[in-house]
């Protein structure tokens, strides 16, 4: 059989946009020949639907959408795998399924539903779904398809050593006959997963001894960025069919004789990473229906790194930057946020807060009496210059973006309602040493479209400070970046205790302490923040869970 893997850019809840994506797709799709097109999990509804699947109106319009896709799709000579929103079956005790629907010649042939429901990191499907407890072969055009929606086909238990789940979709469904595995998904991307991915999959396709379809959703859902990447898999587990990264694709392989379109542009490593952060901002703001962004530009690199994301997502004509000085800014800070601008070609607004600040402090003078000049004074300046831009952003509809990292935001380096005020963390889970990594990379990339390097070169040199005081670094109360990157990997994204990362990186344990200790009071901020790109496999936010108010310490 000649099967399409359309992976489709869907919005959640857009049933009538995706809908229409979902038949535009389906023709194209005929078009190159195929016998069946597959789309991603959920491709109807979005993924994650999260609590809309508690409407019983979303349930309702959602099936009327995929009656209406079997209504409009009569004329194609094309089968549809179309993954929704269904109804769970009468006295269930959740009302929706994760499910996936057959269509052919203007009607639902047949459906299938999840069973097992991922319900760790950021899935929490347990919670909304109402899991299968049978599956059956889907006849499609003839062939004996073993239909995997997600997880299903993540179960392998030759290839875990540890298994979350008892059953083995997969191996039942081969176990009554089926003739090639396709496997629907929304797979949230992280550094790492695609290679993950391919390994699970390779092995399945030569353990059963069957042909493998792996259709991936692309595209940004709020915190959650999907990378595509859908491919096909012979019986020997060789790939003979590839889309790209990072892009709406289709691409179509035959399954008897194991070839297929090839248009990989797999980017690996900080270039990936890139392009993941570049397609979550675009998506984020698109979605939330904005057409423009605020930055403030320090000079510093971080504000440098999220600009240059923003004029890839959404063009120089939609970012505004706006410097402003403080009483302590130094006068490369100025100057190297205005050579940014002029070199990634955006609108560029001076905003001094240095009057502002006085007044504040005339304010509060008679308040502050007796008491001596500590953070406050500093997170005072922060916070004005977050009242400019939220003016700014009310004025010019624009949304700001925030440009804290994660290594400043892990150890409570930011201020609430100053620099933390905005609408999307563009590098909340992005490491103060990949910040440089990949600012690197954007320059690269400009200068391969011949636009030259945006980032200016002191940008890089400078050491990093907040400019709040006189003479302020970033190390006059952390370790070096490096050294508190490592620490952070290891407690953040592992849950690795103190001794063993002390032991581990040959470092003071009190030290690793000292962090810990920052890490831990600060989940209040953090919880506070605006959502941010997930692109490591431990982010902050929603697949991180840690109550604000407890008292377990290291």
């Amino acid at each position: 059989m000649r099967i399409g893997l359309a992976q489709i850019n869907n919005t959640v809840g857009d049933l009538d946009g995706n809908a229409a994506k979902i038949l535009e797709f389906a023709r194209e799709g005929e078009r190159a020949g195929a016998e069946a097109v597959a789309f991603p999990e959920l491709a109807l509804t979005g993924y994650p639907p999260r609590d809309l699947v508690e409407k019983r109106s979303f349930l309702d319009r959602t099936e009327a959408a995929l009656e209406s896709i079997a209504r409009e799709s009569a004329d194609l000579d094309v089968a549809l795998i179309v993954g929704y929103v269904g109804r769970s079956p009468d006295n269930s005790p959740v009302r929706a399924q994760n499910a996936a629907a057959v269509i052919d010649g203007g009607r639902i042939l047949s459906r299938q539903a999840k069973m097992l429901l991922p319900n760790y990191d950021v899935f929490d499907e347990a919670r909304y779904f109402q899991p299968a407890t049978s599956q059956g072969i889907c006849t499609i055009r003839g062939a004996r398809v073993a239909l995997a929606i997600c997880e299903d086909a993540w179960n392998d238990k030759q290839f875990w050593e540890r298994r979350r789940y008892s059953r083995d979709p997969i191996e039942e469904l081969v176990q009554k006959g089926a003739e090639v595995i396709i496997s629907i998904n929304a797979s949230p991307w992280n550094i790492g997963k695609r290679k993950l991915r391919e390994a699970i999959f390779h092995a399945t396709a030569q353990r059963f001894g069957l042909p493998l379809v792996y259709v991936h959703m692309v595209g940004g859902n709020d915190q959650l960025v999907f990378d595509g990447s859908s491919f096909a898999m012979t019986a020997k587990g060789e790939l003979a069919s590839k889309a790209r990264s990072f892009a709406e694709d289709l691409v179509v392989f035959d399954s008897a004789k194991g070839t297929g379109d090839d248009h990989a542009n797999h980017l690996r490593g900080d270039e990936a990473a890139f392009e993941a952060l570049v397609l979550g901002t675009r998506d984020y703001i698109r979605k939330c229906s904005f057409r423009s962004v605020l930055v403030g530009l320090s000079g510093g690199i971080d504000s440098a790194l999220v600009a240059a994301i923003a004029v890839e997502a959404v063009g120089k004509e939609n970012v505004i930057g706006v410097g402003m000085p403080g009483p302590y800014s130094s006068e490369h800070s100025l100057t190297d946020a205005r050579a940014l601008a002029e070199r990634l070609g955006i609108r560029f607004e001076v905003a001094p807060i240095k009057a502002g600040y006085e007044a504040m402090m005339n304010t509060l003078k008679p308040l502050f009496s007796g008491f001596n000049a500590d953070t406050t004074e500093e997170n005072l300046q922060s916070r004005l210059r977050g009242v400019i831009l939220m003016s700014l952003s009310n004025k010019f509809g624009s949304l700001v973006l925030t440009t804290g990292n994660k290594s400043e935001i892990a150890v409570g380096y930011c201020t609430l309602y100053g620099d933390m005020c905005g609408g999307l963390a563009v590098i909340s889970d992005v490491p103060k040493t990949m910040v440089y990594r990949l600012s690197r990379v954007a320059n690269c990339r400009s200068e391969k479209r011949g636009m030259g390097r945006p980032i200016p070169e002191n940008t890089f040199r400078k050491p990093p400070s907040a400019e709040l005081r006189p003479d302020q670094k970033d190390t006059d109360s952390l370790p070096e970046y490096d050294v508190l990157d490592a620490i952070l990997a290891g407690y953040i994204e592992r849950y690795e205790s103190a001794p063993e990362i002390a032991l581990k990186l040959n470092v003071s344990e009190e030290l690793v302490r000292d962090i810990v200790r920052k890490v831990d009071r600060n989940e209040y901020k953090r919880q506070q923040a605006a959502p941010g790109l997930r692109i490591t496999p431990k982010a902050f936010g929603v697949g991180r869970r840690l109550p604000i108010a407890h008292r377990f310490t290291e």
